[in-house]
């Protein structure tokens, strides 16, 4: 054992969490990254769903919601995250490497789920930055597929490095053996707003001006056809429920199936 390991302080894992280890990590951008954790087999959640996770690094170790990136089914369990300097899990998060332990609580919840959407014949989902996360596990799960003719994918970033997750994601499903057919029924419709790009600017404003619908030879959103998930800044989501209420749809909970969902656990 070297030194270091020696002088680092060990910390007993708190009860009623799963300790699993890191078995991918992938920086995309200076502020954005991707791992990989084991799955205890008892673990369970719905895809689309979110769980608390921190490090063994204190002893209380800070938790924070983080969305699910892999589906139901996945062996592994994927999160997709931002790099924050200063911020209490994310400093630490960001320097993981394969083999370091992750905590994760054994519940997991959320709303950007299957269940709390009325049957329609398409799905829209909507995100800004690491709100991505969410949708990268419900578009991976057949189930969804089987609810929705169409899903359409929207993701805004700022800047190109940005894009890379969710088009590498995208691009890699249509080869996929479990959903890769089904796939070819999801559309990604990617803008920037700090930077040129076939297509630019917020969802909201190509969502009023018409050019998103153009864009994607759809027609406007209808509550007898559309539904929709939401997930990204506070701004976002309260612009963003704004227009699709002014569509016609209506926001729904677990409880309370509706067309559509907002996920208000956490900022992503």
């Amino acid at each position: 054992m070297d030194a270091a390991s020696l002088s680092r302080p060990s910390f007993p894992i708190p009860a009623g969490v799963f300790a699993e280890t890191v078995t991918q990590v992938q920086h995309y951008t200076d502020s954005l990254f991707r791992f990989r954790i084991t799955r205890d087999p008892s673990f369970r959640f719905r895809s689309g769903e979110f769980v608390m996770i921190g490090l063994p690094n204190a002893e209380k170790p800070v938790f924070r919601a983080y969305s699910i990136a892999s589906p139901s089914w996945d062996e592994g369990v994927e999160f997709y995250s931002i790099k924050v300097p200063d911020g209490p899990l994310t400093q630490h998060l960001q320097k993981l490497k394969v083999g370091d332990t992750v905590l994760m609580r054994r519940k997991p919840t959320g709303t950007l789920v299957n269940d709390a959407l009325l049957p329609g014949k398409r799905l829209w989902m909507f995100a800004t930055g690491t709100g991505i996360a969410p949708f990268a596990s419900v578009i991976r799960d057949p189930e969804t597929y089987e609810k929705f003719d169409d899903l359409i994918l929207c993701h805004t970033c700022r800047t190109a490095g940005e894009l890379t997750y969710g088009r590498d994601l995208v691009a890699s499903l249509k080869a996929d053996p479990l959903v890769g057919e089904l796939a070819q029924r999801l559309t990604l419709y990617d803008t920037l707003t700090r930077a040129p790009w076939p297509r630019e600017g917020r969802q909201t404003d190509l969502m009023a001006s018409g050019k998103m619908f153009r864009d994607l030879d759809v027609p406007p959103i209808s509550p007898d056809r559309d539904r929709a998930m939401i997930c990204g800044s506070m701004a976002m989501l309260n612009d963003t429920k704004a227009a699709l209420e002014s569509f016609g749809l209506v926001e729904g909970a677990n409880n309370r199936p509706a067309s559509f969902v907002v996920e208000k656990a956490f900022v992503g």
